[in-house]
């Protein structure tokens, strides 16, 4: 990871404005969106740039350089049109008609060379008609802490949005949740869609059913090609709102798996595509507690870790009276009665490979998940360091020698029956399965999740001594 100051010297052709992007939002029309401008920085330093991400994008790190970057998301020099997204959006439970795009716009859609679509959103980026009293500004922590948001979820298998790049602007920057003065950057995420449930209930709010059928049908044609509008036009809309239901479930299994904690997911916050993005004051838990509340404004828990089924859940309810003017009520209600069992099933699933295991009878998934939840609630274990020596101390012959299941673990009521039971699985598995219980271990939990210690401990050289190397290191023992 290099960084590089903007300069004046000519560069090469930007592979960025060569990319072929895609006008599908923007082909809505009037009422989805306002063209706006970006806001002009004082300076620009690439702090984070995803090389990870570029060869989705068609594109070869080797040939991108920081300059490209700074060209395209921090000085937005393409001559694409920036659409602030309009939306509302039941936040804590109360409806607000006063959101949409506040500081950051719709940058442009590309195709990834998996077939995709991927938006490049901005944050950061300046003032916009929904800005209210905002600046329109990111905080460099901010940007900082969503890399390692999304770079960590991805790595543990959670569909996620990724971050592009986050940009230094140079700026100074007031915030009462962050020692001020505190500085600035503009960052460009990368996601399948920013359409937000709140998208819909917007148009609902301002009595615009064609607004919404016009948009249902955007949504399916590009993001659920399962569904074919034309072969099947009675039951388009019910599939959609059904397979939207799947997503959000399986997806509020993937947070409760890799012992995520999103913080405020409002309505605005919930993707029309059952994609994890926006990430403001999550933490990762540190030992498994249901009540664990990551932003200090939850008062009263609405978004603990335990309750983020149940609300993923709700927001799913609430979706359904800005779509009944398409979609047939009872048929999302019952669609929506489909949601615990699929919850349950993905989770289930999701925690036996985070235990290395695939293919097990229902009976005994079901008891080893739920011993394995008892270990982690009832023992002084942190929640992520438990699978991570996992993943360290499995030995295939532990197939043979039940007591050399975490030999140095001090005995306790909650261990020995999930060691049995592990124990017995582990017996029933053939030689090449056992193998795979290996690879499965390092394929699913890395060896770091950046609880709140190991942010801070990387923020800290950042603003003390400009010294990046310690965030640049922690991401790459993520991905180990």
């Amino acid at each position: 990871m290099t960084l590089a100051e903007s300069s004046p010297q000519a560069t090469s052709v930007n592979p960025f404005f060569n990319l072929t992007y895609e006008p599908n939002f923007e082909s809505l029309g009037e009422g989805y969106y306002d063209i706006v401008a970006a806001a002009e920085f004082p300076t620009h330093i690439v702090r984070f740039r995803n090389d990870r991400v570029l060869p989705l994008l068609g594109l070869d790190p080797v040939r991108v350089s920081n300059h490209h970057f700074i060209e395209a998301f921090g000085q937005f020099r393409a001559s694409l049109p920036l659409l602030a997204m309009c939306y509302h959006g039941y936040q804590f439970g109360e409806y607000n008609p006063h959101l949409g795009d506040g500081r950051g716009f719709l940058y442009g859609q590309v195709r990834g060379i998996d077939d995709e679509l991927y938006d490049f959103g901005t944050k950061g980026s300046g003032t916009t008609p929904y800005s209210r009293s905002g600046d329109g500004r990111l905080t460099l922590k901010g940007g900082v802490r969503e890399v390692i948001a999304a770079e960590t979820l991805e790595r543990m298998g959670v569909r996620t949005s990724r971050c592009l790049s986050v940009i230094e602007t140079g700026e100074r920057l007031w915030r009462g949740d962050e020692p001020s003065p505190t500085r600035s950057c503009v960052m460009v995420r990368m996601s399948r869609s920013h359409i937000r449930f709140g998208t819909f209930e917007r148009s609902h709010y301002l009595r615009r059913p064609d607004w919404t059928t016009k948009l249902l049908d955007l949504v399916i044609d590009t993001y659920y090609p399962e569904i074919d509008r034309q072969e099947d036009p009675e039951n388009a809309y019910p599939r959609f709102y059904a397979a939207l239901v799947a997503r959000v479930a399986r997806l509020a299994a993937e947070w409760m798996a890799a012992g995520f904690c999103h913080a405020v997911l409002n309505t605005d916050n919930m993707s029309i595509t059952g994609e994890s993005f926006d990430y403001g004051p999550y933490a990762f838990i540190p030992n498994y507690d249901p009540k664990f509340t990551a932003a200090y404004f939850d008062y009263y828990g609405r978004y603990s870790y335990g309750n983020q089924p149940l609300v993923c859940k709700l927001n799913l309810e609430m979706l359904q009276a800005p779509l009944a003017c398409a979609i047939d009520l009872e048929a999302m209600q019952v669609a929506l009665t489909e949601f615990d069992e699929i919850y349950h099933r993905n989770y289930r699933q999701l925690m036996l490979r985070k235990l290395g295991l695939a293919d097990i009878s229902t009976e005994d998934a079901e008891e080893l998940v739920k011993l394995t939840v008892e270990v982690l609630e009832q023992n002084e274990v942190g929640y992520h360091d438990f699978f991570s020596q996992l993943r360290q101390q499995f030995s295939p012959q532990w197939r043979d020698d039940e007591t050399a299941i975490f030999a140095n673990a001090e005995p306790s009521e909650t261990l020995k029956p999930w060691r049995l039971v592990y124990h017995r699985i582990l017996q029933g598995l053939s030689t090449e399965e056992l193998e795979a219980v290996s690879d499965r271990l390092r394929e699913v939990n890395p060896l770091v999740v950046p609880v709140r210690p190991e942010i801070e401990a990387v923020w800290e050289p950042i603003t003390v001594e400009d010294n990046w190397q310690p965030f640049y290191d922690l991401l790459e023992r993520i991905w180990h």
